[in-house]
């Protein structure tokens, strides 16, 4: 079995580190000319598949899906499995969180056997890191990976993640714990399948020089954050930072071709942090 950090690293080294975010916004699918309902929402990610196919990573935000209820989720699960059809890597969104057996059923569902499974799921280890075990085991037993929630930009995180506990800010806790994740599983040379998540407009990002995983960078482009600032993110160790661009490149649908060349570009701009 290939495990998802070897998966990601050889899909973006092969098609570029990026991950193209699938976010049904009400506001987009005004945009876009649709209707604001599930019917909608399945026009608007039959487009994005079509468009980000041959793409690396796509990363589908779950909360638009589920809004829509049943019927949101029974799209969500149509466009994960187009995507995999269409040779994408998918990072689901839930940034999934809570303790115990709750935690066992969430990994069931975003790691295990389930129509939701992905590639990846996020996940927020503010119940402990500890917390994410069950996650961490069925994701790691299936061959998928984890995101961790680490320093986000939204200003109500900070007064959390920024204080500080026996010398370091809780975000800096976090990294350590997933580069011990890695460490541990032998996947502590930037093929880990642990990561985090660090927003790209953070002026102050935790040392990211031993997590041994990918890096994900929300927040490039329409939130502020530069494509050509990521270079040595935190001491991210090269070709292992992952900028998540969203609706940058979502602004240019309906039309498939025009949406994709919004991505191709983003891409090219992102291309140099391969290497």
């Amino acid at each position: 079995m290939t495990t998802f950090g070897a998966r990601l690293a050889a899909a973006t080294a092969q098609r570029g580190p990026l991950c193209l975010g699938i976010d049904p916004h009400p506001e987009l699918l005004t945009a876009w000319g649709l209707t604001t309902d599930a019917d909608g929402l399945a026009a608007f990610s039959d487009v994005c598949v079509e468009a980000f196919a041959g793409f690396a990573v796509v990363k589908p935000q779950v909360a638009f899906f589920e809004s829509h209820g049943a019927a949101g989720y029974s799209v969500l699960e149509r466009t994960i499995a187009g995507l995999r059809d269409a040779g994408v890597l998918v990072l689901a969104d839930a940034k999934r969180g809570d303790i115990g057996s709750t935690m066992a059923a969430y990994a069931a569902a975003w790691a295990g056997d389930s129509p939701l499974a992905s590639d990846a799921v996020t996940a927020s280890p503010y119940l402990g890191f500890g917390s994410l075990r069950p996650l961490l085991d069925v994701a790691a037993a299936r061959g998928r990976g984890v995101f961790v929630l680490a320093a986000t930009s939204n200003p109500e995180g900070a007064s959390v993640q920024r204080a500080t506990v026996g010398g370091r800010t809780v975000a800096q806790s976090i990294v350590d714990d997933v580069a011990a994740e890695n460490r541990a599983t032998g996947m502590g040379l930037g093929t880990g399948s642990v990561g985090v998540v660090v927003g790209a407009t953070l002026a102050d990002v935790p040392d990211l020089g031993a997590l041994g995983g990918p890096v994900l960078v929300p927040g490039v482009g329409a939130q502020g954050g530069r494509p050509d600032a990521l270079a040595g993110l935190g001491g991210a160790a090269p070709g292992t930072v992952l900028p998540a661009v969203s609706r940058e490149v979502l602004r240019a649908g309906p039309d498939v071709a025009a949406l994709r060349a919004a991505g191709e570009r983003m891409r090219d701009a992102v291309a140099y942090l391969a290497a």
